[in-house]
């Protein structure tokens, strides 16, 4: 684990970028939980935190190749953004230190599917409100807009991931003026579940 004092947002992006290649390769790291459990119990120093869809297929220490204390993560169907993720957020960077932020969405993503078909349930309807930007604002795509079009559910996909970075930096001021300080990045990506990849989407990691 990197000591909090050498956290800088661009060394983070890259423990993450080298333990996402180390986990599509099958080289993850073996560590001892059980030491690790003892050695976290006293304080913790997450390096970065990820906010991921709740699929179990998505497991995100597992994806990044780290161990216990190593990440924050926030899990909603649907990797979306909203107070209670934001309040969680801005304590993990302006609190507990994490120097980056990092949205992932997923391939297959039943909330995306859902959102993009108009699934009508009990509460599942209101939170499938929160995507719902993102199949709106593909408006100009060709048919089908459904989810029987796998193109256009990786592009729904995406701009989710999308909108939820343009959230965080319009919603909170204090991780806004954290990025622009340099003090924390914040990136989205996309986890492929058939190949077990992460593909970070262009948004820049501030140093």
């Amino acid at each position: 684990m990197i000591a909090p004092a050498a956290a800088t947002p661009a060394r983070v992006r890259a423990l993450l970028e080298e333990g996402k290649a180390r986990f599509a390769a099958g080289e993850v790291t073996v560590r001892n939980h059980k030491e690790q459990v003892r050695r976290a119990a006293a304080n913790q120093f997450p390096i970065a935190i990820v906010l991921s869809c709740v699929d179990s297929r998505v497991s995100v220490e597992d994806v990044f190749d780290r161990g216990i204390g190593d990440l924050f993560v926030a899990r909603v169907a649907g990797n979306f953004v909203n107070t209670d993720i934001l309040g969680s957020m801005e304590f993990a960077c302006n609190v507990a230190g994490a120097k980056y932020i990092l949205v992932m969405g997923h391939s297959h993503c039943g909330a995306v599917h859902s959102a993009i078909d108009g699934v009508e349930l009990g509460n599942i309807t209101s939170m499938l409100s929160n995507i719902r930007p993102a199949v709106l604002s593909l408006f100009d795509q060709p048919e089908p807009r459904t989810s029987a079009n796998e193109e256009f559910v990786n592009l729904v996909t995406e701009k989710n991931v999308r909108l939820s970075i343009e959230n965080i930096r319009r919603d909170s001021s204090i991780l806004r003026a954290m990025e622009i300080g340099g003090d924390i990045g914040i990136a989205g990506a996309i986890y492929d579940m058939t190949t077990g990849e992460v593909r970070f989407l262009d948004e820049a990691a501030r140093s």
